[in-house]
């Protein structure tokens, strides 16, 4: 699990590349409910990580992306959107959790142009 400065340094470092220099209005950013991290945390330490840079000021959209649950007792699979440990139709607490952890750029906005498409994988630091 990453902190909320992790991933707002993550997302400085994927908008830096992808920039080529424009200064950076939004980011559209998909992570993992295994991450816990919400849009009103993520701003404020994308706030302070992005001082100075290109995307100093920019606004970062989140939109959660949840697991797999896969309940070992009665094989049911749900999709999680907070970080279950018990199973949605049987309560047993023998799941295993898939995913959930991924953090993706899907789009930027620059302030000189529209946004752009396309998601990019945002590369992990430690």
């Amino acid at each position: 699990m990453r902190d909320e400065y992790g991933v707002a340094e993550e997302i400085l470092t994927a908008l830096e590349e992808r920039a080529g220099g424009r200064r950076v209005r939004r980011a559209r950013v998909h992570a993992g409910v295994m991450l816990r991290v919400t849009e009103r945390d993520l701003n404020r330490a994308f706030a302070r990580v992005a001082e100075g840079s290109l995307a100093e000021g920019a606004r970062v959209e989140l939109f959660v992306v949840p697991a797999q649950l896969i309940c070992r007792r009665c094989g049911q699979t749900a999709a999680a959107f907070t970080p279950h440990t018990v199973c949605v139709e049987c309560d047993g607490t023998d799941v295993e959790t898939v995913g959930g952890d991924d953090l993706f750029l899907d789009s930027v906005q620059f302030l000189e142009s529209a946004p752009a498409a396309g998601p990019v994988d945002v590369p992990e630091h430690g």
